[in-house]
């Protein structure tokens, strides 16, 4: 690790060596430092080369200094000895330039970047701003408003999108370093005044204004994307060292901030649920090249274009031709959008395409390496489906089912290979949604469990393992939460309030929202095939009552709420309204303000202590493992750290204090006290800090 010092002709080529990606620690720092001083001493030297090993740059700041304080030198003081050097300085792009890898190649004289290159200042994806320049040079560089949109979004810039913005001097479809030597050459000292970013003249600020609505929008309570935006406008508005001075202390103020540490946990977080068990650390996943989706619906069509866009032929199958014929409609009809935003070409979109053919005879899976179930969410279903996989998979083959809810050992039992057996449960809409729950069936063997975690790699989502229980971990915790908003109901609120209060907290949307965006109807017709006493009836009486009616929400115009022709506005329903007042005065509730902090504790509350008992039932690996399940499929704000996080933050002592209380009252029976929460109090057990 560190900085390889090389000589070719003239020019001194520095390449950060810290692999997989050259993130810059404290050895590449004083790395950069010493080449730098070399260069600006040794008369031989004309120019200086920065790259990174392995074709890639620099991928930021070093995952292993997160949450310490940086040693010296600090990458201010590094990046603007390279824009002070007299000697030019270029920046070979290659890969990831993340972060401070960004600002390295900003402190430079000129940037050329390789085709592959991506580059981006995603700090606010950490609750920071970025902290060595980057908000300073950036917008002198490639104006505000387009500055401004990639510091707030943290959304990198593929290498020709750099081009096209000025970001870069040039672009080069292979041997950047190579490139970036000869083009070294031909410049001279005398060139380095005029392409000093820190010295180009402060950008216009027109354009930051109106963004500051969308930013915030956005940022639902985040406070980062804000902060960056405010010192977009500071490069506006004051000189190039007053403005560094301000990115500096407001980069200091937000690393130790509630958000940065819980946006740091559900970094590392995330990186670790992405690891199979390490009970099968070695353990090879089997062969994928061909995978099988059964159900062409939304559902179905949403996987086989993930499996597609991940490199894998899919043969996507339905029980008949119309069906079918829909299914593969759905799909080219996403590809030809993908065309029109210009997120991808027609050739490639030509290409996926073709990557996903369609059957209806079951034998067209026979060569199917990995078989993933979408059908119809019903026992009886799956169990015909799998009893048919169990005849014409190959052996070997990974049967998958995507059930939301049902008992993944029972489906397992219908074959005679469960140890082949498991769950990949896709969020909706699944070429979208990142969160992939894999579930790890009684049977169910390492290889084949590895590559199911495999596969999610390649298709970029976001696995989390969960044991088998109705609901797995995101919808058996949902149920407290919704029980909880429910009841708040009964007890004096109404839809629009409580909804108020968790879009405050930091979410896109509030439970009765998302209740009528979903349907009404399909939590209707799931309790009726419910056990009696496995809910609460009072907590969904008006959503009962909704459903009788025909008022399914946003789909039949009705709901909780009244929506417009196009469902993008609405207005309480007075028919809701009406039947939660019937409701209270059959139950004898007399209604008492709630306010917004109790409505979110009670719900929250409802997500903690069901997560609680997952990890004491062993369904859930880790309490980590339930944050990102939530931040990636529920709308968890990322800021908060998910719900084992925020009420760890908040406290465990305080947490069981009141789940304690809930217990006694009316629907006491519902709440949970796991015994780990009073162990995470005393420092023991996995909710421990």
């Amino acid at each position: 690790m560190g900085v390889i010092e090389k000589r070719s002709g003239g020019i001194l080529v520095l390449t950060v060596d810290n692999p997989p990606v050259n993130p810059l620690g404290q050895a590449e720092r004083q790395g950069l430092l010493d080449g730098i001083t070399t260069a600006q001493t040794d008369g031989d030297i004309t120019a200086v080369v920065i790259a990174g090993a392995n074709a890639k740059f620099i991928a930021g700041a070093d995952i292993k200094e997160f949450g310490k304080t940086p040693q010296p030198p600090h990458l201010p003081d590094v990046i603007n000895a390279i824009e002070a050097s007299d000697k030019p300085v270029v920046a070979a792009i290659g890969g990831p330039c993340l972060g401070g890898g960004l600002e390295v190649a900003l402190g430079c004289h000129a940037r050329l970047a390789q085709a592959d290159a991506q580059l981006g200042l995603p700090e606010v994806n950490l609750g920071l701003v970025p902290g060595a320049g980057g908000t300073q040079r950036l917008p002198r560089l490639i104006g505000a408003p387009v500055a401004a949109d990639m510091i707030t979004s943290g959304k990198p810039k593929k290498a020709k999108a750099a081009l096209d913005i000025g970001l870069i001097d040039q672009l080069v479809e292979t041997d950047v370093r190579g490139a970036a030597i000869a083009f070294a050459s031909t410049l001279q000292s005398a060139d380095v005044a005029g392409k000093r970013v820190s010295q180009m003249p402060a950008p216009d600020a027109e354009g930051l204004d109106a963004l500051e609505k969308s930013v915030a929008r956005k940022a639902r309570g985040a406070d980062a994307p804000l902060k960056a935006l405010g010192l977009v406008k500071t490069a506006c508005e004051t000189d190039f060292e007053a403005g560094l001075a301000q990115e500096r202390e407001t980069f200091l103020a937000l690393r130790t901030s509630d958000q940065a540490k819980a946006l740091r946990h559900i970094f590392f977080a995330e990186t670790t649920a992405k690891k199979p068990p390490a009970e099968f650390k070695g353990t090879k996943a089997r062969p994928v090249k061909q995978i099988g989706v059964i159900g062409a619906g939304t559902m179905g069509t949403g996987i086989a274009i993930s499996l597609a866009n991940g490199g894998y032929d899919v043969t996507l199958l339905e029980i008949n031709a119309d069906a079918l014929d829909r299914g593969l409609a759905r799909v080219k009809k996403t590809y030809e959008g993908s065309v029109a935003k210009s997120r991808m070409s027609e050739a490639a979109a030509k290409a996926k395409i073709e990557q996903i053919s369609g059957s209806t005879d079951y034998a067209a899976l026979g060569d199917c390496d990995l078989i993933i179930e979408a059908a119809f969410e019903s026992m009886d279903v799956k169990r015909q489906i799998f009893a048919e996989l169990d005849k014409v998979a190959k052996p070997g083959a990974v049967l998958a089912t995507n059930t939301s809810y049902l008992d993944i050992d029972a489906i397992a039992a219908t074959t005679s290979r469960p140890q082949d057996v498991l769950g990949m449960h896709y969020f909706s809409p699944a070429n979208i949604m990142k969160l992939l729950e894999i579930v790890r069936a009684k049977e169910t063997a390492g290889d084949a469990l590895v590559t199911a975690f495999e596969v999610a790699k390649k298709t970029r989502k976001q696995p989390v393992l969960a044991g088998v229980c109705h609901g797995f971990i995101g919808n058996r915790m949902l149920r407290g939460y919704q029980r909880e908003a429910g009841l708040l109901l009964l007890e004096g609120a109404n839809p629009e309030e409580v909804d108020a209060a968790i879009t405050g907290f930091g979410f896109a949307m509030g439970p009765f929202a998302v209740s009528d965006l979903a349907g009404i109807d399909i939590g209707y017709k799931s309790r009726k095939d419910m056990a009696p006493g496995s809910y609460e009836p009072a907590a969904v009486i008006v959503s009962d009552r909704l459903a009788e009616k025909g008022q399914f929400g946003q789909k039949t115009g009705k709901g909780f709420y009244v929506y417009d022709a196009d469902a993008r506005g609405k207005t309480p329903n007075p028919e809701a309204l009406s039947i939660l007042e019937d409701a209270r005065t059959e139950l004898g509730v007399s209604a008492r303000t709630i306010s917004a902090e109790e409505t979110v504790n009670r719900c929250l509350l409802g997500l903690f202590s069901e997560g609680a008992a997952l990890l004491e039932e062993g369904i859930a690996a880790r309490a980590s493992d339930i944050d990102v399940v939530y931040t990636n499929g529920y709308g968890f704000p990322r800021h908060k750290g998910g719900p084992m996080f925020w009420a760890q933050s908040k406290g465990l002592d305080w947490a069981d204090q009141e789940i304690g209380q809930l217990a006694t009252g009316p629907y006491g029976k519902w709440w949970q006290r796991p015994a780990i929460i009073a162990s995470g109090a005393k420092g023991e057990g996995p909710l421990a800090l």
